[in-house]
């Protein structure tokens, strides 16, 4: 802890730093922060907060374990001791204390380490595994700044009231939260709800700085902010974007917005939110894997539709190719759309037809399925012909193939392994059919890009004569809430069944969840965009007897 000092209190210029880091680039990290603090003092900001593993990125996972990525943080921290003359700035790293590694916000003064405060409460539910690799700190962490006494704690800690009543305990008249918070849908109002009512209890302005950026299947939507002492919201950082959020503290602490003729950006109702985050998801998968654009399968049907358009919006119209695959059951119409769409998109399409290969693997298996029925056999090896041509187009272009799977079809297993779910990423993984209708509609309030018929017609893989989804699933307005009830809500067929849904239904929907966890398991990543996604927040099984 500083050295308390009789310094009287002074108004303070802070800047909250809202930075996209590249999970693992310690040395680029390292760059944003320098990059960060010389434009923040020539600016007249005398206190700068960065995000939480800012050094490392988050989550770092394993990279922890490897002995030289303490080496790396070390020589980042010298580096960035020897950036910060006249300014002060909180910062998020691992740090090694007693043989064990601690999640730590470190403030550095002109060349000095001035505390390390080591995150208490250590989150290890959902996404989060950080007892892997943490020990938790015991102790509070507050420092002095122009007469302020400033309280540190870490993402998790502010939902825990220990660690702030701690920091009031310690004589902190303000609190600094630094944080790595993924996105769900509405988790930015429980964000800021758990922190004005932490302000309250205890009279405390609150700063809060997240993360900005896509890693892999989480995306981190940044939205910083502060509060007053009263729980009431002073000002708010832009949701999905690098962006920096400036206040003005009073001699008490109390912030202020540093320009109150500047609109505060508005928050983003569901669809908007989680657009933006399925966009900035896949350009920086994309961007951060050294991808040079994104190819995917175009079939007339809207999850293509709603994933063309996402991607189009991520990278650029001239970074997307679309291509075209029909078969003999493939109707006209759907043809005609496809091409609308990427007509209004400004997308290159190809058509390339898969009749001829599919014949020809009909042809070969011949003589082993001599008079066996034709079934979903048939029906998978078109798949896998698309899966096979779509590859080849990856490879030859360095694109990255997205596949074009929603929630509902991946949790019942209603996709080819090795056909449709081939490829590198996956943007609607986390999205129910419903919510793709919904995000189609919002995407078309800007320009209508995704023809009118391609939201109206009934969805259908379009594998033998006439056939529909519906065929195979229940509606999918019933459909998704029993997913969301048994995947997201953990409840059982029973509980389903009390709800008013058929229990011939629920049950069957629960058997192709459970049996489809081996297909999930070779899946592409896709962005979360749920509380409960499929991959890191639901770790099931692939053989069970429960």
């Amino acid at each position: 802890m500083g050295a308390v000092t009789k310094t009287m209190p002074s108004p303070s210029r802070v800047r909250l730093v809202q930075c996209n880091p590249l999970v693992g680039d310690i040395a680029g990290n390292t760059e944003q922060v320098i990059a960060a603090l010389a434009t923040a003092r020539a600016e007249g900001i005398d206190l700068a907060v960065f995000p939480e593993l800012m050094l490392t990125g988050y989550p770092p996972e394993d990279l922890l374990l490897r002995p030289e990525c303490a080496e790396r943080v070390e020589a980042a921290l010298a580096r960035i001791r020897a950036a910060s003359a006249g300014i002060t700035l909180v910062l998020g790293y691992p740090r090694a204390a007693g043989g064990e590694l601690c999640n730590v916000a470190g403030v550095i003064r002109d060349g000095e380490t001035v505390v390390e405060y080591a995150k208490q409460a250590l989150p290890n539910y959902g996404v989060f595994d950080e007892k892997r690799y943490f020990r938790p700190g015991t102790l509070a962490g507050v420092f002095e700044h122009r007469g302020l006494r400033v309280g540190l704690s870490v993402c998790e800690d502010i939902w825990q009231e220990a660690p702030t009543r701690q920091a009031v305990e310690a004589g902190a008249q303000l609190l600094v939260n630094i944080n790595a918070s993924p996105f769900h849908a509405g988790k930015r109002v429980e964000r800021e709800a758990v922190v004005a009512r932490r302000a309250r209890e205890h009279a405390l302005p609150i700063l809060y700085v997240n993360l900005v950026g896509g890693q892999d299947e989480l995306v981190f939507d940044g939205a910083s902010f502060a509060v007053d002492g009263a729980g009431e919201l002073v000002a708010r950082a832009p949701c999905f974007d690098a962006a920096q959020l400036d206040l003005v503290l009073d001699a008490d602490g109390v912030p202020g917005a540093a320009c109150v003729d500047v609109p505060q950006p508005q928050p983003l109702d569901d669809e908007a939110a989680i657009y933006r985050a399925l966009v900035l998801g896949v350009r920086d998968y994309a961007r951060k894997n050294g991808f040079k654009g994104a190819v995917l399968g175009l079939s007339g049907g809207i999850d293509s539709a709603l994933t063309l358009a996402i991607a189009v919006d991520a990278l650029g119209a001239e970074h997307v190719e679309a291509v075209l695959m029909p078969s003999r059951y493939t109707a006209d119409i759907s043809n005609e759309d496809a091409f609308e769409e990427a007509r209004r998109l400004g997308v290159r399409a190809h058509q390339v037809p898969i009749g001829p290969a599919f014949d020809a693997f009909l042809e070969l298996l011949e003589p082993v399925f001599a008079g066996a029925p034709a079934d979903v056999t048939e029906e998978n090896i078109q798949a896998r012909c698309r899966g096979v041509l779509l590859m080849a187009i990856s490879n030859k272009r360095g694109y990255l193939l997205l596949t074009t799977g929603n929630k509902s079809e991946v949790a019942v297993g209603y996709a080819t392994l090795y056909g449709d779910m081939a490829g590198g990423f996956a943007p609607i993984k986390d999205v129910p059919k419903q919510l793709v209708y919904r995000l189609a509609r919002y995407r078309n309030r800007e320009a209508e890009v995704i023809p009118e018929r391609v939201i109206t017609r009934a969805p259908s893989a379009e594998l033998r004569p006439d056939q529909t989804d519906q065929d195979s699933l229940p509606p999918y307005d019933r459909l998704d809430e029993i997913l969301r009830r048994y995947v997201e809500c953990d409840e059982g067929v029973a509980a389903i069944v009390a709800a008013g849904y058929a229990r011939e239904e629920v049950e069957r929907v629960a058997r192709l969840v459970d049996r489809s966890e081996y297909k999930r398991r070779q899946a592409a990543p896709g962005v979360r965009i749920s509380a409960r996604a499929f991959g890191r927040d639901r770790r099931y099984p692939i053989t069970s007897g429960f």
